[in-house]
């Protein structure tokens, strides 16, 4: 039985639900961002206080078809932006139309109609929020910063992360004062 798990979008949260199923005595194949396979059906009750639990650490359970579609396509983002090394070597259209098996139209539409922005905007945000996180380290330069976010030139990261920061790279760095959001904040 698959469950579909709402703002879980970090390793931390994969703890945390590993830990509450384990609380309630519940058996799984994975946990991984977004959701967790469990090995036996579980009741109505089992899910109620899975959920309860869970929602004390700001996740919870989904069982809207929609809502699980738009979790999987953040989660996709999220996973390939903060948690792969790869570039992935087709449009991000067409990343998300193969990896979750739909339409990206569709996808892109019912993305943008529950969440409010494209999937665009919102795979610029994290690919920006991880660009914050490696100048906060201060251990690579910008041209490094840029070949490891797979950006044409540092030209075309400083523009857009101005774009979206307001900061030019280098103003953001001479700061230094964690202006960077969580993932859940994004």
């Amino acid at each position: 039985m698959k469950l579909y798990i709402k703002n879980m979008v970090c390793i931390r949260c994969q703890m945390v639900v590993t830990s509450e199923l384990e609380k309630l005595g519940l058996h799984y194949t994975y946990v991984k961002i977004g959701e967790a396979n469990l090995i036996e059906n579980i009741t109505t009750e089992q899910i109620e206080r899975l959920d309860i639990a869970l929602k004390k650490s700001g996740l919870e359970l989904m069982d809207n078809k929609k809502s699980i579609l738009v979790e999987k396509i953040k989660s996709a983002i999220i996973e390939l932006v903060h948690y792969s090394e790869e570039q992935i070597k087709v449009n991000l259209s067409d990343y998300l139309g193969e990896k979750l098996n739909y339409d990206y139209t569709y996808l892109a539409n019912l993305f943008s109609e529950v969440k409010g922005i494209t999937i665009e905007k919102f795979y610029l945000a994290h690919k920006i929020e991880k660009v914050k996180e490696m100048i906060v380290y201060d251990e690579l330069s910008l041209t490094e910063i840029s070949y490891r976010m797979h950006y044409s030139s540092v030209a075309h990261l400083s523009n857009q992360f101005k774009k979206i920061t307001g900061l030019t790279p280098t103003h953001f760095k001479m700061l230094k004062n964690k202006r960077r959001s969580t993932l859940e904040d994004v």
